[in-house]
């Protein structure tokens, strides 16, 4: 797709910063940056005027009670990649930006390199944590990697948990192994099971502590 096809909307308080991002957009990549919104009503007027590529947002900015209140206003735009950009972030913030699926996350503090590849990820629908991110994960004791028996996960299943990592879904699971979608159903009710997990964000932080995968083969 052309860039000049990308339609973005960037939802911010702080005005200046808006104001700056939206030029950077619009000039280095040539992105159409529908709207600069600054409250709840205005991006749920926005998004509700049609589709857009890409919503670059600060949540911790807005009128919400809850970052799960995010997810409530997309619905009319359920499928639309967002890019968290923000000031600070909490580690119980962090976790709940991943319940709602949020993988892009970017500090404010980022420079010109690091934010373009952070919007190149999200517009692929790739994770992209930044390194501040990435820092609070793996420095914070609870989510060290800590030795841990894998050895119930079967061969099969620490393919999928390896699978799931990488943002696929059960379907195109079940199509690159080439096996039936309850084929794999099955597999992902036996292996939150066994990993006592309840959902795909917490077992990839699972994944990561017990050495499954790595942060950086999460992060590609």
């Amino acid at each position: 797709m052309d860039s000049s096809d990308l339609h973005i909307i960037i939802a911010d308080k702080q005005y200046l910063i808006a104001r700056s991002l939206a030029e950077l957009a619009e000039k280095n990549l040539h992105f159409k940056v529908r709207e600069i919104v600054s409250s709840r009503d205005d991006l749920e007027r926005s998004l509700a005027s049609g589709p857009i590529s890409l919503l670059i947002i600060d949540v911790f900015q807005f009128e919400f009670d809850r970052v799960s209140d995010l997810r409530k206003i997309l619905s009319v735009n359920s499928s639309v990649p967002i890019l968290v950009l923000t000031n600070s972030l909490t580690r119980e913030e962090l976790t709940d930006l991943n319940s709602i699926g949020v993988k892009n996350i970017l500090l404010k503090t980022a420079g010109v390199e690091e934010l373009l590849t952070a919007i190149d990820h999200a517009l692929r629908s790739k994770k992209y944590y930044g390194p501040e991110v990435m820092d609070m994960i793996m420095d914070a004791s609870e989510w060290k990697r800590i030795p841990h028996d894998n050895s119930s996960l079967t061969g099969a299943e620490i393919e999928i948990v390896k699978l799931i990592a990488e943002g696929m879904t059960t379907k195109e699971i079940a199509s690159r192994k080439h096996v039936s979608f309850h084929t794999i159903m099955t597999h992902r009710k036996n292996i939150f099971r066994k990993t006592k997990v309840n959902n795909a964000s917490e077992l990839v932080m699972h994944a990561i502590r017990t050495g499954i995968i790595d942060t950086i083969e999460y992060q590609i």
